[in-house]
């Protein structure tokens, strides 16, 4: 049954503040392994994102996701003209400057007008490589083989587009423009679509999950095979001992990432349960960033904003403009009217 508009609207904030904060609290322990994460954070591990909680490029991009979208969403709306991928491959161009500048230019406006976005936060070559081209890279012309995870973290935006087709679709083409491993874009896809399915339709977690499923299957028996696993982890899981998300693998290439996801969600599916469930998605030998940003998406959209700690988000940087954009977004997809003027 679809969501009440007010929800939606909460859960575009959910959606991005929450990805945000996983983004944040796996950072400073993305290239440690679980020893050496427990030997400088203790034995459970990292508990809660520093204090300023500054996130890294994965959620930089998926700002400039969220504010190419919905370029295309109000070009659409008052000319007819509907290119959502052309509106993101121009956003991720625009968010390319704010790593070869030092601050913005004058007269500058939107999120190139915000100097907070003009810090380097190691970038992947894939990503600049991608972005510096000629042309944006699609699934049908890839430009390189790369799944890695860094295209489906920057996505959950399109799972505020009008449907859940669309939702897929645009999340594929998204994580392509910079990663056109079959893997990569199709992990893409998967997160806009589980986003789509849980926030704006109001779908139970596992019946979005299966639907996902059914869906990656005819694109990539890899990235379903993998999302599967996850799910038959989750049902062994009896609470008797701790989440072990490694057993999916490292979180360093989109499928996995995303399974890891999957799978943490899966065993902590309670609003309650969203700390819990951070770190649990953070404290591995990996790619902690990616799989804590993904788990942040998937229940912010899932369960809104009241689930998000408020100690958490205090220390996060750039709340404001996270939590306006998601609510632009859960607009978008319901409706509603929003300063459309932020993105002419």
């Amino acid at each position: 049954m679809p969501r009440d508009r007010n929800s939606v609207v909460d859960r575009g904030a959910g959606c991005l503040l929450g990805g945000a904060l996983g983004d944040a609290l796996g950072a400073p322990v993305q290239y440690l392994g679980w020893a050496d994460i427990q030997r400088e954070h203790g034995p459970e591990g990292v508990l809660a994102p520093p204090k300023p909680a500054l996130f890294t490029d994965d959620t930089q991009l998926t700002l400039f996701t969220a504010d190419g979208y919905l370029r295309a969403y109000v070009r659409g709306k008052r000319t007819g003209e509907w290119e959502p991928s052309d509106e993101v491959w121009h956003s991720y161009r625009r968010w390319l400057v704010t790593q070869q500048q030092p601050g913005p230019e004058h007269g500058a406006t939107g999120l190139l007008a915000d100097e907070r976005l003009y810090e380097s936060r190691s970038p992947g070559l894939t990503c600049l490589r991608a972005l510096a081209a000629e042309t944006p890279s699609t699934p049908e012309n890839p430009h390189n083989e790369s799944s890695g995870c860094n295209g489906v973290t920057r996505t959950a935006p399109a799972g505020f587009a009008p449907s859940a087709a669309i939702a897929y679709d645009l999340g594929c083409r998204f994580a392509a423009l910079t990663h056109g491993g079959t893997g990569g874009w199709v992990s893409g896809g998967a997160l806009a679509l589980l986003v789509h399915l849980v926030a704006v339709k109001g779908r139970p977690i596992r019946e979005a999950i299966d639907q996902v499923i059914g869906r990656v299957l005819r694109d990539d028996t890899y990235t379903a095979t993998v999302l599967t696993r996850a799910v038959v982890l989750a049902e062994e899981h009896d609470g008797s001992a701790p989440v072990r998300v490694d057993r999916l693998g490292s979180g360093w290439t989109g499928p996995e990432a995303l399974a890891i996801a999957v799978y943490t969600v899966l065993t902590h599916p309670k609003p309650a349960q969203f700390s819990e469930a951070m770190r649990a998605a953070a404290n591995h030998s990996g790619g902690s960033d990616a799989t804590a940003a993904l788990t942040g998406n998937i229940l912010g959209a899932l369960h809104g904003t009241d689930a998000i700690p408020r100690d958490w988000l205090n220390g996060l940087e750039m709340v404001d403009v996270l939590d306006a954009m998601g609510r632009d977004l859960g607009m978008s997809a319901v409706g509603m009217d929003f300063n459309e003027n932020r993105y002419a």
